[in-house]
């Protein structure tokens, strides 16, 4: 049986969940100098969608205002079809989780109470907290492998410790939209592909924002590539990470080929010229799977 939608929020699409879009829209910081310009997106139901490109290009800016941490300067953000902006702020945060850029936790907060926090969308006055609250908690935290600094506050955790913390607040949010701005950030390599890995894994609909293009296209179902504030490609993964759209959205000369080990996009930067500020040429031969230059 389908669950009947929440007061307030816009019932779930034929796949049972939300639709997230955004039509000509328009953001900035400054009347002068928008950051995004006319950007019209659908974000597809059910996949992991990444939207990469250069510093500075609006990637971080349109998953805030996705998130309705923006108020657009045009056009609109849209769930269901209807504007977010004339939603309440407490049924937004029942349908979509965010985790920002460098989230800041009061001071001496604990682990546990922070995971906790995720769950106030879901509680009114007279049920404070319930079984189904403790499952999400605990679920949350054995994902991402924090169970064990429950305890601890998490202003004496280490970077990549605290980011694993944020991230289990956002899961335990139990959300039908997960918006997540650079998630893998102060992770080592190892915790990286866990956290990754895992967002695979969610049945739920997912937005991030990667900084390596290699890993956006080995996890991406859906690839949005940036540049000037505007959206240069989009599609699978093997369709939009090409060498010309490398050398168009980033600037760099490069090869594409297939990942050895999935198959995905890979790109390979074209060898430096010596002399030229970058390192020199170790001598050693191509690899066997990487093609020569056309």
């Amino acid at each position: 049986m389908r669950e009947a939608p929440r007061e307030g929020v816009p019932e779930a699409g034929p796949a049972g969940g939300h639709r997230l879009a955004a039509r000509a829209l328009t953001l900035g910081y400054d009347e002068a100098n928008p950051v995004v310009d006319g950007l019209d997106l659908d974000v597809p139901d059910g996949e992991v969608t990444v939207i990469v490109g250069p510093n500075a290009c609006g990637k971080s800016t349109t998953l805030r205002a996705l998130g309705r941490l923006m108020r657009p300067r045009g056009g609109a953000v849209l769930l269901d079809g209807r504007e977010l902006a004339t939603l309440p702020t407490r049924r937004i945060a029942q349908v979509i989780g965010l985790l920002p850029q460098s989230p800041s936790a009061p001071e001496s907060v604990t682990v546990a109470d922070l995971v906790a926090r995720g769950r106030q969308p879901h509680q009114r006055w007279w049920q404070q907290w319930s079984e189904a609250d403790e499952r999400a908690v605990r679920e949350a935290m054995e994902l991402t492998d924090v169970a064990d600094l429950a305890a601890r506050p998490v202003d004496a955790l280490s970077g990549g410790q605290r980011q694993r913390v944020w991230i289990a607040m956002a899961l335990a949010q139990e959300t039908d939209l997960l918006l997540l701005d650079e998630p893998t950030t102060y992770l080592d390599i190892a915790h990286q592909i866990d956290v990754l890995d895992l967002i695979r894994r969610l049945e739920r609909t997912v937005v991030t924002v990667l900084h390596d293009l290699n890993q956006a296209a080995r996890y991406a179902d859906h690839l949005v590539a940036m540049r000037e504030g505007r959206i240069v490609a989009r599609g699978r993964p093997e369709d939009v990470v090409t060498a010309e759209t490398v050398r168009e959205v980033f600037g760099l000369a490069a090869r594409v080929v297939p990942d050895p080990v999935t198959g995905s996009p890979l790109v390979v930067p074209e060898a430096p010229v010596p002399g030229r500020g970058t390192p020199r040429s170790t001598g050693k031969a191509t690899p066997a799977w990487l093609p020569p230059p056309p």
